[in-house]
Order: C-alpha cells, then sequence, then structure tokens
C-alpha cells in the first residue's frame, strides 16, 4: 500500500499564501498521477489541480491563476502552492495518488486551510 501525508495547511488571510505538501510513502511502483483535491463545508469533494509523470497539469477553473501544482518524482511529493487565498478556499485539502504498479488510487488523510480575517 501507498501511504500519503498532507501537510502544510493552517489559517491564513484573504489574499495570503501557503503550500500544501503531499509525501508518498509505502509500497511504491509507479505514482503516474497525483492530486489535490478540496472539501468545503457542507460541499462534495472536488478536484482542485492534478498533475501526471510528463509534468502535464490540470486545474479547476476557479482556481487558475492563483494555485500551483508541481512535483517531484525524486522524492514522491507533491506541492499545492496556493495565492491569493480567497475565504472560498476554505477547506480540507487532500492528497491523491494513483500508482500503476499497485493499480489503485490512494488517499491522504487531509488538511485543513482557513482562509479569514
Amino acid at each position: 500500500q501507498v501511504q500519503l501525508v498532507e501537510s502544510g495547511g493552517g489559517l491564513v488571510q484573504p489574499g495570503g499564501s501557503l503550500r500544501l505538501s503531499c509525501a508518498a510513502s509505502g509500497r511504491i511502483f509507479n505514482i503516474y498521477r497525483m492530486g489535490w483535491y478540496r472539501q468545503g463545508p457542507g460541499s462534495q469533494r472536488e478536484l482542485v489541480a492534478e498533475i501526471w509523470l510528463s509534468g502535464n497539469t490540470n486545474y479547476a477553473d476557479s482556481v487558475k491563476g492563483r494555485f500551483i501544482i508541481s512535483r517531484d518524482n525524486t522524492q514522491n511529493t507533491a506541492y499545492l502552492q496556493m495565492n491569493s487565498l480567497k475565504t472560498e478556499d476554505t477547506a480540507v485539502y487532500y492528497c491523491n495518488a494513483f500508482d500503476t504498479g499497485n493499480g489503485m488510487n490512494f488517499w491522504g488523510e487531509g488538511t485543513l486551510v482557513t482562509v479569514s480575517s
């Protein structure tokens, strides 16, 4: 199995920035895709950003131009740089990884991001 551990969440004022990290460990073969999802109060979990092994990325319209996803393949770690944060970005952020060797999706336990003045 693959374990994912998120870090970097916290309280930030509107307009501020945070950087989330997701470190993968365990029985890793080939993490083809890593993604960040979020679930706000009373909302369904939604995709925020995703990045493939090739470096190609995809973003939700709501975060385009503000968030940047990246990954370090040598460390099996993904990052989410969040800039110009808004109150509506408040959510629990979850890391997701698809490992082709395991043929499975894995999830982290989430990290809380609160944007408030």
